[in-house]
C-alpha cells in the first residue's frame, strides 16, 4: 500500500482523487471507481502498488505498437483494477477483479527494480504498462518507469486515455510510447458501453502527441455499435486533424464478458475501415486480430514499398534501416533504434 498521487482533502475526510477524468470523490474509508484507490482517514492510498498479477515478455507488436522498435521484446506488467467498465473487456478477470471479489486484492509483491532488473535480463528494449488501465496503478508505474529511463530501457502504456491532464504531463516526461484505445467517436457509447466520457480521450492523445510521446491508436469495431461508415469516417478525421502519421490499427471483436449478443467482427469491416482511414488521408492504418491479413504491412504512403511485413505479432522482412523509405527517401513516421 501507497499513499497515492494526485488528491486534494475535502472538508470532512473526503478526498477528491485526481489521477483520472472520473474526479472521484471518496468518502473515507470508501474507493473510487477503479476499486484499487482508498480513502483512509483522509489519506488515499493506492491499494496495488507492486501488486502484479501479470509479468510476460511480449512482442512490441502484441500492444500493438508497430512504429515503435519493430521485432524487439517488451517486459509487460500488470495490477487489478480498471477505470473503465467496458461490457466487452477481454480482460475482465483482473481488470474488474476487485468488483468480482468483494474487494480483495490480488498479485504478487514486486519492486520497481526487481521490474527493470527482469525487463533487462530478458533483453527487453521497453517495459509495457498494459493489460487493464495503467492509469490505476500510476505511482507504481511511475517509479519503474524512472528506474527504466535510468536504464536506457523505454517505456510505453497501453490505455484508454482517461488519465487527467496533470497526470499526462508529468507522465510524458519518462513515457515514450502510448497506443490508446480510441473505443468510439461517440459520447454515448462511451457512456453505455465502458461508463466514460468521450472528450477526455481525445484530449489526451492531442495531449501527449504534443508533448512528444510516440502514439498510436486502436478502434475495436464491435458489429451494430461502433463500425458504421460515418463513425470511421469521424474517428479518421479526428486523426487526421490530430497528425496524419498517427498509425490507426483497427481491430476484430470477438464475443466476450457482458456483450455476448454481438457476432465477431467480420474481415470486411476492417478492410473497409482501413480503405476509410486510407481515403481520407491517414498515412498508415491497420488490420488486427486477423493474422495474414495484408493491411498488417507497413507500406511507404508515398511509392507504396512494402517496408515491414507482419504476421500477427511476427515481422517476416523489415527493410526500414533508418526513419526513410529506401526506395523513395519519405520520413516514415515512429520510434526505430
Amino acid at each position: 500500500m501507497r499513499e497515492a498521487m494526485f488528491y486534494q482533502v475535502e472538508k470532512g475526510a473526503t478526498v477528491v482523487c485526481g489521477l483520472c477524468s472520473h474526479h472521484c470523490r471518496i468518502k473515507d474509508g470508501r474507493r473510487g471507481l477503479c476499486g484499487v484507490r482508498e480513502n483512509r482517514a483522509g489519506k488515499l492510498y493506492s491499494l496495488v502498488y507492486g501488486r502484479l498479477v501479470a509479468e510476460n515478455f511480449d512482442p512490441i507488436e502484441k500492444k500493438p505498437l508497430f512504429h515503435f522498435l519493430p521485432g524487439s521484446r517488451s517486459y509487460s506488467i500488470s495490477t487489478v483494477g480498471c477505470n473503465f467498465r467496458c461490457q466487452h473487456c477481454q480482460n475482465y478477470h483482473i481488470s474488474q477483479y476487485p468488483h468480482l471479489h468483494r474487494g480483495e486484492i490480488a498479485g504478487q509483491e514486486r519492486t520497481a527494480a526487481e521490474v527493470v532488473a527482469a525487463a533487462a535480463a530478458g533483453g527487453c528494449q521497453s517495459i509495457s504498462y498494459t493489460y487493464v488501465e495503467p492509469t490505476i496503478f500510476y505511482e507504481f508505474a511511475y517509479d519503474c518507469a524512472v528506474l527504466a529511463q535510468k536504464r536506457g530501457i523505454k517505456n510505453v502504456f497501453v490505455s484508454n486515455g482517461y488519465m487527467t491532464k496533470e497526470v499526462s504531463r508529468q507522465l510524458a516526461g519518462v513515457l515514450d510510447g502510448i497506443n490508446i484505445d480510441l473505443k468510439a467517436y461517440s459520447d454515448q457509447f462511451y457512456r453505455q458501453v465502458c461508463q466514460a466520457r468521450l472528450q477526455p480521450v481525445l484530449d489526451n492523445i492531442r495531449r501527449l502527441h504534443q508533448l512528444g510521446v510516440w502514439v498510436e491508436l486502436t478502434t475495436l469495431l464491435i458489429p451494430g455499435l461502433n463500425d458504421s461508415d460515418q463513425e470511421l469516417q469521424n474517428i479518421a478525421r479526428f486523426i487526421k486533424e490530430t497528425d496524419p502519421g498517427i498509425p490507426w490499427h483497427v481491430t476484430a471483436f470477438y464475443p466476450t464478458h457482458e456483450m455476448l449478443d454481438r457476432p465477431p467482427t467480420p474481415t470486411a469491416s476492417l478492410e473497409r475501415a482501413r480503405e476509410i482511414g486510407l481515403a481520407t488521408g491517414l498515412r498508415f492504418v491497420y488490420e488486427g486480430n486477423i493474422p495474414g491479413s495484408g493491411g498488417e504491412n507497413t507500406y511507404c504512403p508515398a511509392c507504396g514499398t512494402l517496408l515491414i511485413k507482419r504476421h500477427g505479432f511476427r515481422i517476416d522482412d523489415n527493410l526500414l534501416a533508418a526513419d526513410t523509405c529506401p526506395a523513395c527517401g519519405e520520413k516514415i513516421e515512429g520510434v526505430w533504434k
